[in-house]
Order: structure tokens, then C-alpha cells, then sequence
């Protein structure tokens, strides 16, 4: 498996050896984002989700965004993985990591691809809660109301509100 790029995954992933590979001699720091499933959402007590995909197209547009970070800013290095199948609390569902000479890189490259994966990456969540329910909870009118960051954090978490 390569070191860098965009991964999915449907088991624990080892986040140091990726840190590891965005270390270069012309980073002079690096940023990360790690997404846990919690045990709440809008007031449900949450006890795992199961994210399901379609690996063609999420693997195609994941890389498309490394792409489009590695181009868009001045950064060594980037990677990101999203994870699949059965999650507990606690575990880790997204990562993304960059590095740069200069840390406001990172910072924005990171924030860039996470808003992008949860936006643009074909993956579905079903909430499990502790009453036994389950329900699946995407938010379709999130995603049609724009490709802004504003609305990308909605993607894949379940939204009960209006979008103009």
C-alpha cells in the first residue's frame, strides 16, 4: 500500500505511519484532523454507525481531492482515509493529514480536504442507538444546497432544517 493519498478502509488504520510519510525535509510542520464516532447525535444516544460506500467513485474523488489540494496549496504532503463497515464509539471513522513549510498551509489544506471528502465522497451513515433503532442519516438537501464549506460540514450527519 502506498504511503500517501486518499484511503478507504473497513478496519482500524495505523495514522503514525501515515504521519510518518508527510515528515519531509521541507515540512516544517504538519496538521491533522481525526474524526471519532461519539455517542450522541441531535439528542440520540448513539452506540455505533455503519458507514457503507461505493468504493470506485469514493476512492476516484477522494484522490481527485489530494489532487486538487496539492494544487490549490503550498504543502509536501497530504493524506486522508475514511473508514467503512461497523464502527464503535471511540473509533476513528475519517483522518486527513498535511504537511507544509508553513503551518497556515496545513492548517488550510487539512480543513479543505475534510470539507471536501464530507461532501463530495460517496459515504452513507447509519446512526445505531442505545433504544436499539437504527436510521440512516445522510443529508441529501445539505449537499444540493451548494459546494461551500458552510454546507459541507452537513454531509453524512443527519440534519432536520431548511436550506434556502
Amino acid at each position: 500500500m502506498k504511503e500517501e493519498g486518499f484511503f478507504l478502509s473497513n478496519q482500524p488504520v495505523d495514522v503514525e505511519k501515515w504521519a510518518k510519510a508527510l515528515q519531509k525535509p521541507e515540512a516544517g510542520g504538519y496538521c491533522a484532523f481525526e474524526g471519532w464516532v461519539r455517542n450522541h447525535n441531535e439528542g440520540q444516544k448513539v452506540s455505533g454507525l455503519e458507514y457503507e460506500i461505493y468504493e470506485a467513485l469514493a476512492q476516484k474523488e477522494g484522490e481527485k481531492i489530494i489532487a486538487e489540494a496539492l494544487e490549490k496549496f503550498d504543502i509536501a504532503g497530504v493524506s486522508a482515509f475514511h473508514r467503512y463497515g461497523n464502527l464503535k464509539i471511540g473509533d476513528m471513522a475519517v483522518w486527513v493529514g498535511a504537511s507544509a513549510a508553513h503551518r497556515d498551509d496545513a492548517f488550510k489544506a487539512c480543513r479543505y480536504v475534510i470539507d471536501a471528502i464530507k461532501f463530495r465522497v460517496p459515504v452513507w451513515k447509519k446512526e445505531h442507538y442505545q433504544t436499539g433503532e437504527a436510521k440512516w442519516v445522510a443529508c441529501h438537501q445539505c449537499a444540493a444546497a451548494g459546494s461551500d464549506a458552510d454546507h459541507a460540514h452537513h454531509h453524512g450527519a443527519g440534519c432536520n432544517h431548511e436550506h434556502k
